[in-house]
């Protein structure tokens, strides 16, 4: 189910979040629309915390790579990475508001970024909305091999370590469903997000100033919570 919304003065960080406690997101047709959409599926796509999986040889490239995890370090750029053109698709849905609105919430702190780094030069990331213990996944991408892969496996140690209970995907992708996603229809996801918004969760249990090893984010995958 989708609603359009034609005026942009009326859609603020605040207003966004209320949004995401009734469950929408929006979206924009694409980056040079400055229409927003307002999305309910009937089918949500979420990662169960406890179910995700990750293969042999992804643990083994998490574990051994030499690139870097670092989260919150630069929201600008993650978004820039996210609406690039890239070999799957060549437009992006992410216009000029969508930017200035999850601007405004990471700079409220309900926006977070896991980036992953060769050297000083962003090759992958995803980012994200906060809210209460749940986490809602906007988009992710990469430039090296499996760099938003690894992104993904230290964003689900990170929400298992801070106390998150819901990982929202939107939608599941083939992709996705590697790792563990699943569908749920409208009236489960409601439910899982009412549980979700009682209580706090803390995206910065695992330190935020630091980078995060490989092994310590499967050490935690696979002992659970760290708090």
């Amino acid at each position: 189910m989708a609603s359009r919304d034609n005026a942009p003065f009326e859609i603020t960080p605040d207003v966004l979040l209320k949004a995401y406690a009734c469950g929408i997101f929006p979206m924009a047709e694409n980056a040079d629309d400055p229409a927003l959409y307002w999305i309910e599926p009937e089918q949500r796509g979420i990662i169960p915390l406890s179910g995700f999986h990750v293969s042999a040889r992804l643990a083994r490239t998490v574990r051994t790579t030499p690139l870097t995890v670092l989260v919150d370090r630069d929201f600008d750029a993650v978004i820039d990475g996210c609406a690039a053109p890239a070999p799957d698709r060549d437009r992006t849905w992410i216009n000029d508001r969508i930017r200035k609105l999850y601007r405004g919430l990471f700079d409220r702190g309900h926006c977070h970024t896991v980036e992953v780094y060769d050297g000083e030069r962003l090759v992958g990331g995803l980012y994200g909305v906060s809210l209460g213990r749940a986490y809602f996944g906007e988009s992710m991408f990469h430039t090296v091999r499996d760099a938003s892969k690894i992104a993904l496996v230290h964003l689900i140690a990170r929400l298992k370590a801070g106390g998150f209970t819901l990982c929202d995907t939107q939608y599941v992708t083939e992709h996705l469903r590697s790792f563990g996603a699943v569908e749920v229809p409208k009236k489960r996801y409601h439910k899982l997000l009412e549980e979700a918004l009682i209580g706090t969760a803390d995206f910065a249990a695992l330190p935020a100033d630091r980078p995060i090893s490989g092994a310590e984010a499967l050490a935690i995958l696979d002992n659970g919570s760290t708090r």
